[in-house]
């Protein structure tokens, strides 16, 4: 399995020690979780990053660290991850993919190009029948991504079952693409 892929502008790779306090940065960021139920304090995202990394040592994949080539910097994740049938989420088994980056970052096309290299990585890779993705109802920035990278929602709105009834984010949406989506999108058309 590939622990590290690239893009024209990134690589995806295995975290670093020194990923970790840029991760707590953004994870403490107000702007970056406002789609979360909260900011994290710096022990949680330690845990959290160091949880990310056991993960990818594991099984080769999952969030991946995302760097800019250009310069080096950690601006955040891209990726994949297992939720299994006890997570709570409508069609559980699966694979979801997920990004979080620094909000320096946003608007400049980052997430969708990383986001596109996973999934070319879960079906080629994973051979995937297909990948999901989730996100609170207000979070419409994620929701682009997802509609960029040709997923669709599937229409399953579902309570998160990690957040407390009359939370304002409980309610999310589920997005999802199979592997025959987007080898379809790959294939030239005829004219």
């Amino acid at each position: 399995m590939a622990s590290r892929l690239e893009t024209e502008r990134l690589i995806l790779r295995q975290w670093k020690r020194e990923d970790y306090p840029e991760y707590a940065k953004l994870s403490a960021d107000p702007t970056v979780m406002m789609y979360f139920p909260g900011v994290l304090s710096r022990q949680e995202s330690e845990a959290q990053a160091a949880r990310i990394t056991q993960l990818i040592a594991e099984n080769g994949w999952g969030f991946w660290a995302a760097e800019l080539k250009a310069t080096g910097q950690f601006i955040g994740f891209v990726g994949l991850h297992r939720q299994d049938e006890l997570s709570g989420i409508p069609n559980a088994p699966f694979i979801e993919i997920g990004w979080r980056l620094a909000k320096e970052y946003w608007g400049k096309g980052y997430a969708p190009e990383a986001a596109r290299r996973a999934l070319q990585f879960a079906f080629e890779q994973l051979s995937a029948p297909s990948i999901y993705a989730f996100t609170a109802l207000p979070n419409t920035p994620s929701q682009r991504v997802m509609d960029k990278i040709g997923m669709t929602n599937i229409g399953q709105d579902f309570d998160h079952p990690k957040l407390p009834v009359g939370h304002h984010l409980r309610h999310h949406c589920l997005y999802q693409i199979t592997r025959e989506t987007w080898l379809g999108r790959l294939k030239p058309r005829s004219p």
